[in-house]
């Protein structure tokens, strides 16, 4: 006998771990954006000068739920790679990198730090390209699967940086001076 499994007993285990892992990265990021008043109708956000590159904002609510797919499909594939050489290490560092992507939000729309945002999201880069190699390592394909992840982010860098150029002084603006404020006399 040369193989530990066969290739249906594989497949299953992909499909078991696609089952899980797909929701569940669409589910910790729909519950994160739940709790964070981000882009229009957000008083600070709108306030804000945008990039000439500034996309339309309904294209990232069409971006990032596909990217976050690709995400769970690339994890369910290192998942079930049992007994690959690196997989615990990619799998911690797709968590890592995954919760500092989900921390991007509250940091930029929340706590309106766009200096701040612009850190993180420079580290996220960073992660995403290592936890990029350390899939790759373990099954190209799921290496592969996160390269649209790595170009969306990377210009959401460029994003965040020109949001920075044009709004110096926005960082923060919420906790003093940059919130709505409604006065009801009776």
């Amino acid at each position: 006998m040369s193989t530990l499994a066969s290739k249906a007993q594989l497949r299953a285990s992909f499909i078991r771990w696609a089952l899980f892992a797909v929701p569940a990265v669409l589910l910790a990021a729909f519950l994160v954006q739940q709790f964070t008043p981000g882009g229009p109708g957000n008083y600070w956000y709108d306030s804000l000068e945008k990039p000439a590159i500034n996309p339309p904002s309904y294209l990232f609510g069409i971006v990032w739920p596909i990217l976050y797919v690709l995400m769970g499909i690339a994890l369910a594939l290192v998942l079930s790679a049992w007994g690959a050489k690196g997989r615990t290490a990619a799998i911690v560092l797709f968590v890592v990198q995954f919760v500092v992507n989900l921390a991007w939000s509250p940091v930029y729309f929340s706590l309106q730090q766009i200096d701040w945002a612009l850190g993180l999201i420079v580290v996220l880069d960073v992660l995403v390209i290592a936890t990029i190699v350390l899939f790759w390592r373990v099954r190209m394909l799921a290496g592969i699967l996160l390269l649209p992840y790595l170009a969306w982010i990377l210009f959401a860098t460029v994003l965040n940086f020109q949001f920075l150029q044009l709004n110096p002084d926005a960082s923060g603006m919420g906790d003093d001076d940059g919130g709505v404020v409604q006065t009801i006399e009776l």
